[in-house]
């Protein structure tokens, strides 16, 4: 068989560097746009995207031959790049090293749809430390808390 027939879903959750809340309201949906064109770009779909001042989260199909340390570095690096050049008042805008990850199986995609546009009302009771080690541990990823904030 000449091609690869998958459907692959991925949860990407990262945040600015030292979590400095450095994506406000005006950068925001233009940020998540902009998120959505690099992943059409590696020929990804995005079918989810927010999040806080702080962090985002997105979700994205992609395909079988991208893996997702490519994609991440490629939207990371990108994004960063493209704030820098298009609010130059944010030229300390950097992303924070690494990233959490969570495949997603086509069953519970609607699921982490809602998750994902549910960041803001969440983040009234819940601060992104403890959201993301919920996810960690929600998704049976073994890790040292100390060195995931470290």
């Amino acid at each position: 068989m000449p091609s690869a027939w998958t459907q692959n879903f991925y949860h990407m959750v990262f945040s600015t560097k030292a979590r400095a809340e450095l994506i406000t309201p005006d950068v925001e949906p233009r940020l998540y746009s902009f998120m959505g064109g690099i992943l059409r770009d590696l020929g990804c779909s995005l079918l989810a995207a927010n999040g806080m001042p702080d962090h985002v989260h997105l979700l994205a199909r992609y395909r079988a031959d991208l893996s997702h340390s490519d994609m991440l570095r490629h939207v990371k690096s990108r994004s960063s790049k493209w704030i820098h050049e298009t609010f130059p008042n944010l030229q300390g805008f950097a992303w924070q090293e690494g990233y959490g990850g969570f495949t997603v199986s086509k069953s519970m995609v609607d699921t982490v749809e809602g998750y994902i546009a549910r960041q803001k009302e969440r983040h009234k009771t819940q601060d992104f430390r403890s959201e993301f080690l919920e996810l960690l541990r929600k998704h049976g990823v073994e890790f040292d808390e100390s060195a995931v904030f470290g």
